[in-house]
């Protein structure tokens, strides 16, 4: 696969494109931030245990500088206690704080991992089939994995480390202008070049940033490829090449990775320098004072003290401000698909009859609860790259009618199939439901409707009685085990080691193709649908489970609207009508009869099979 799909700027996401400007977006933390502020009791406890540490480390120096200041005038008759029962007073402050922000600091992390995974898990359910037709699976997992991590790490951590910085710069800056203004003055004067070397690192660590994330999803991408694509890179011998594609990925991430961290490996050692020079500068200037009598002893010491203090929390900041520029670009992926909208959605008019619908004998939406009727008219349709697939198809579907399209690879009938369950929607032309547009008609109504039996069905982790129950998560046991007889699966599940409840792994892995796909056959079957699909569904069936499953769907298409794409030709001789579909056009219609009597495409077609089929016996 060509790196080009994985690069962000393809995708034309909101806050995904090549001409970003290399600076913090504002406005994407501030939407971020909402995550944090939704569970304020946390936020603040955090910023209150985060301001006691602070206060607690601005007090020691001037506890310190009271016991010196006595000691050189008094002796050692001062009350030693007293100042040792408040410095351990501080330090069980200190110690209470520190705990309480790493527990609130944890506990906030963890809900904002878990908001925005589930933010954005939600919206890509929401999200119609054209919004994955170019994302790869890798792009979308390295935003709910690493971008997620990376952000709850920066918004949770990032308001203790705001909040004590400010509180501690704040206090020694006024207990520096308290003690000496000459020397906090010198102390203080780094802080317009601290800005702008800040300003100067910002928008080269950030671009760096964006690299080693778009090379991070290229990698991610990677990894799924030639995992889901092991079988095909064995039969092929390929592994060398594939090696060979991963290794350069992963030297473009080498290369990008040492690139932001050289950049943020000198950012901060200029600012812990000029924090060094500036307490150098302090000392000599104050070791003169001294001298002349004009500070005491005690001063110089907690003035050092704070100077050094003073640029721990610069440092910390300028790492957070780092931190924060290289997870922009995680921000700015997390934002695109959390902001992502569907192509396919329900109008303001649809939603407005969706919330004032109370009737129990109407759909949700307020209209009509069955379908007697699809109809395409004059029809059109195009993906979004690539010419026509879909060209001028009229076509009426009654209930009661079972429909087979045909034809060639690429001929449009899986286009067809997606238009009618509206995964997309006709670029021209309009489909009906009883008369209806179905774009007026809930999107949830059409959907909720359907039963779709696929050439690759999909499994999920779990028992095989959950996968057949996901047709209809009311149904119990009885009804769970009569849909897989019907479907002709029961045979095989009553075998398996656990029966019903066999677990059965990820994505089927315990299961042939053949066997998913009676699972899939028997989750519609216990969905009961108005409207039944059928996408080359027995074509990793063997020949005898097929003529069982026929036999389950006999009675399973009567009344009702069923549609079929078939390979085997010979499955669909009593279908109401055949559909011959050719070049994104309905060239031939009839039944098997009349369409071998008028000897046209499906004649040829059906010859040819019966030939095949005798020859392989």
């Amino acid at each position: 696969m060509s790196d080009a799909y994985f690069d962000d700027e393809n995708y034309g996401d909101e806050f995904e494109s090549s001409s970003k400007p290399a600076r913090v977006n504002l406005g994407i933390w501030k939407q971020l931030l909402a995550y944090a502020t939704y569970y304020r009791t946390d936020v603040i406890c955090l910023a209150c245990c985060a301001f006691v540490v602070a206060i607690c480390e601005i007090v020691f120096p001037l506890i310190t500088r009271s016991v010196i200041d006595d000691i050189s005038e008094k002796g050692f008759v001062i009350d030693l206690l007293r100042y040792a029962g408040i410095y351990a007073g501080f330090c069980l402050a200190l110690a209470l704080a520190v705990t309480g922000f790493l527990w609130f600091g944890g506990k906030l992390r963890s809900h904002i991992s878990h908001d925005i995974r589930r933010d954005g898990f939600e919206n890509l359910q929401n999200l119609s089939f054209s919004y994955y037709d170019y994302r790869p699976v890798g792009w979308l997992m390295a935003r709910m994995t690493s971008d997620c991590e990376r952000l709850s790490d920066i918004l949770a951590w990032g308001v203790l480390d705001f909040v004590w910085s400010i509180t501690i710069m704040t206090g020694i800056a006024g207990a520096m202008l308290f003690m000496e203004p000459v020397l906090a003055l010198v102390v203080l004067t780094t802080l317009p070049l601290l800005v702008w070397i800040s300003l100067f690192f910002q928008s080269r660590i950030l671009k760096s940033a964006r690299q080693v994330r778009k090379t991070n999803s290229r990698i991610t991408g990677s990894y799924n490829e030639n995992i889901m694509g092991v079988a095909t890179s064995k039969t092929f011998v390929t592994e060398a090449q594939n090696l060979q594609h991963f290794g350069n990925l992963t030297d473009q991430m080498y290369e990008s990775s040492v690139q932001n961290a050289i950049q943020a490996a000198l950012y901060l050692p200029m600012v812990m320098t000029l924090g060094s020079l500036a307490s150098g500068i302090a000392l000599v200037i104050g070791g003169v004072e001294l001298g002349w009598g004009v500070i005491s002893v005690g001063t110089l010491i907690a003035f050092l003290t704070y100077s050094r203090q003073f640029f721990e929390p610069i440092e910390q900041m300028a790492h957070w401000f780092a931190e924060m520029q290289m997870a922009q670009a995680s921000a700015e992926r997390i934002m695109s698909l959390i902001a992502a909208k569907s192509d396919i959605e329900d109008s303001p008019e649809v939603k407005a009859r969706l919330q004032n619908q109370t009737s129990q004998t109407l759909a949700e939406d307020g209209l009509s609860n069955n379908i007697n009727q699809i109809e395409f008219r004059q029809v059109d349709f195009s993906y979004a790259v690539g010419g026509p697939v879909l060209q001028g198809i009229n076509l009426t579907i009654n209930k009661g009618e079972t429909i087979a399209i045909v034809g060639s690879t690429g001929s449009g009938k899986t286009s067809l199939i997606s238009l009618l369950c509206r995964f997309y929607e006709p670029t021209t032309g309009k489909i009906l439901l009883d008369g209806v547009d179905y774009r007026d008609r809930g999107l949830n109504f059409l959907q909720s409707n359907l039963g779709i039996v696929l050439q690759s069905s999909h499994v999920f982790a779990g028992t095989v009685e959950d996968n057949i129950q996901y047709g209809n998560l009311h149904a119990n046991h009885d009804q769970i085990v009569n849909a897989a007889k019907q479907a002709g699966a029961h045979y095989f599940i009553k075998d398996m080691p656990g029966g019903y409840t066999t677990q059965i792994g990820e994505s089927g892995s315990s299961l042939s193709a053949g066997q998913k796909q009676l699972i899939s056959f028997a989750r519609a079957i216990l969905a009961d649908p108005k409207i039944l699909i059928m996408d080359e569904a027995t074509s990793s069936v063997d020949t005898l489970t097929e003529q069982h499953v026929q036999t389950g769907l006999k009675a399973l298409l009567q009344g009702r609207i069923s549609v079929v794409i078939a390979h085997r030709l010979s499955t669909i001789r009593n279908a109401t009508r055949i559909l011959v579909v050719e070049q994104g056009r309905i060239i031939e219609e009839g039944n098997h009869e009349q369409l071998m009597e008028a000897e046209g495409r499906y004649h040829r077609l059906y010859r040819q099979q019966r030939l095949s089929s005798l020859w392989e016996s």
